[in-house]
Order: C-alpha cells, then sequence, then structure tokens
C-alpha cells in the first residue's frame, strides 16, 4: 500500500474478536472494488467541498457526527490486512478529535480572498493522504465568509468506504426535514396515471418504446465494443478541448487546483457540443431545505436524485 508516495506494510493483526459463547467472529473483508482502491497506481480519494448558509458549530456537528455518521460500519472500522494477507473491516473506537479538523485560517493577514484560500485550502488537501491507522475519512470546517457562504466544510473520504451514490444517501440520511426534525428528508416520486395504465393502447405503445430502446441499447453495446477494441488495437482518440497535448509530462506539470463557480446549463451544453458528446448527464446533488448553499448551481433547491440529459 501507498501512503504519501512511500509503500507501507501492514503489519498483520487479529481480526477476529471473542463472542459471549467463547466462539470467533470473523472480520469481514473487503468487497472486491474496495480492495481494488488500495491497488498502488489506483489509490483514490473522494473530496466534496459543501457550502452553509450560517457559520458552523463545531460541537454540535460533532454530536450529530456522533450519533449518525458513526453508525456506518465502514466509518468506524479500520481497513487491515490479516494473517492471510486479506484486507478486513476491523472496528475501532473512534476519536472524533482526529477526524473533525478545524485549521486557523489567517484571513486578516493573508492578501488572498478568501474564495481563492479555499480553493488553495482543498487543493493541497488533495495532495496528502489519509493516515491508515484510522478510518478513512475527515471533514474540514472552514468557518470563513467566501462569495458563496457563511462557512465551507470538505469531506474527504478513501474511495474504498463507497462511490458517490452510496456516500450521497448517507449524507441525506444524516440531516433532517426542517418541518419535521424526527423525520428523514423525503424525494419526490412520479406517480403513474392509473387510467392511461389501463388503455390496451397506451400499454402496446410502451412495449413499442421499450423495444426500441433495447434495440439501440443492444447496437450501441456492440459498435462501442468494437471501437474500444479497435482504439486499443491501431485506432487513436479523436481530438477535443480536453485531449492531452503531446509532450506533456505529468510529473514536471505545475500541479492542478480545485476552482469551483456557479454556471449555467447553456454553458455545459456548450461544452458537450464542442467536445461532440452525444450527452452529459449532471447529477445535482443539492439538497432540499437544508441550510445548504449551492457552491456550484444558482438554483436554490434541487432533488438530489434529479438527472439533466443536456441533449440537442
Amino acid at each position: 500500500m501507498e501512503c504519501g508516495g512511500k509503500k507501507m506494510v501492514l503489519k498483520p493483526i487479529r481480526t477476529s474478536k471473542k463472542l459471549n459463547d467463547g466462539d470467533e467472529e470473523e472480520a469481514i473483508l473487503l468487497s472486491p472494488g474496495s480492495r481494488m482502491f488500495h491497488e498502488p497506481n489506483y489509490n483514490i480519494h473522494i473530496v466534496a467541498i459543501m457550502g452553509w448558509k450560517i457559520p458552523l458549530d463545531i460541537n454540535s456537528l460533532k454530536a450529530q457526527i456522533l450519533s449518525k455518521l458513526l453508525k456506518h460500519p465502514r466509518f468506524s472500522s479500520l481497513q487491515v490486512m490479516d494473517e492471510s494477507g486479506e484486507m478486513r473491516w476491523v472496528p475501532t473506537t473512534v476519536n472524533i478529535d482526529d477526524h473533525v479538523i478545524v485549521p486557523q485560517l489567517d484571513t486578516i493577514n493573508n492578501t488572498m480572498d478568501t474564495d481563492k484560500l479555499v480553493e488553495q485550502y482543498m487543493s493541497n488537501l488533495s495532495t496528502t493522504t489519509i493516515d491508515i491507522s484510522k478510518p478513512l475519512w475527515d471533514i474540514h470546517i472552514l468557518n470563513v465568509k467566501t462569495s458563496h457562504a457563511e462557512a465551507t466544510s470538505i469531506f474527504r473520504f478513501h474511495h474504498s468506504l463507497g462511490d458517490g451514490i452510496a456516500l450521497m444517501s448517507l449524507l441525506l440520511s444524516c440531516f433532517r426535514k426542517t418541518s419535521d426534525p424526527t423525520s428523514l428528508p423525503t424525494l419526490p416520486v412520479s406517480s403513474k396515471n392509473k387510467s392511461n395504465s389501463k388503455n390496451i393502447r397506451s400499454l402496446i405503445w410502451q412495449y413499442i418504446v421499450k423495444l426500441w430502446l433495447f434495440i439501440r441499447l443492444l447496437f450501441n453495446t456492440v459498435v462501442d465494443v468494437l471501437l474500444f477494441i479497435a482504439t486499443a488495437l491501431f485506432l487513436k482518440d479523436s481530438q477535443s478541448p480536453f485531449t492531452v497535448a503531446k509532450g506533456f509530462n505529468k510529473k514536471h506539470s505545475t500541479g492542478q487546483r480545485f476552482i469551483y463557480r456557479t454556471v449555467s446549463l447553456d454553458d455545459i451544453k456548450f461544452i458537450k457540443n464542442a467536445t461532440n458528446a452525444v450527452s452529459i448527464i449532471l447529477y445535482i446533488d443539492m439538497l432540499i431545505n437544508l441550510n445548504v448553499v449551492s457552491l456550484f448551481w444558482p438554483f436554490n433547491y434541487l432533488d438530489l436524485t434529479q438527472v439533466l440529459s443536456l441533449d440537442d
């Protein structure tokens, strides 16, 4: 395993615990997907940013994490190597102060505006890794006012904890309705028209559409597989504004920065057309009525599961 560019060796530890009757319970193995994210060339972290309408109360935030987030086993477990060389989830006691980090940013003597200060902090955060001796996640609280929010929180998770959809679902479960603080947020569900379901013509039309979509899916899958094989053998990727220039050396690059901007959907569609993309799918992950400020989108409230397909 690599951490900060250095190869680290995990010593085998005991990964079972004794039950009341004397038997031992084995720790759960990591899934193949989680193990893949520990490969040397595929060690990936998820970095997410969220803006808030009010400054954050650190003690209240820690209490909420202890009561909600840590109920998820993966956020309160170590990833360790057992005697056979397999990685397992081992429950541990979480010290919340090791995971909630509140840096003291000098906004008075620093000539950089707070927006760029947050961007720089996030960029620097992406160049470091999380200590493997604790659960692989942390939250950074920046109680500085920016042009977008009164406070900013940066979440960093190792990708072995889950994918983006799973983490967004977990985040949603940590909030409650403003109208009923004891209830989880609900998402709108589209209701089907019962009268249409009884209409024979409507049913026949639905089956025809589904059959056509299946044929298109099958055809596009075959074409994509053939193009993938041809590209691997002799074809080259088409040129686009995102194509890496010839002679580009990643090792000698000046580094990368995180920059957040409020953009319009027309700009996204322009990028789609400029890159000759068939469509661009945008997962707009803003929560409803949760006092969350959008750092990326100019809308106030959007459905967590809303998907926009920007086709012509």
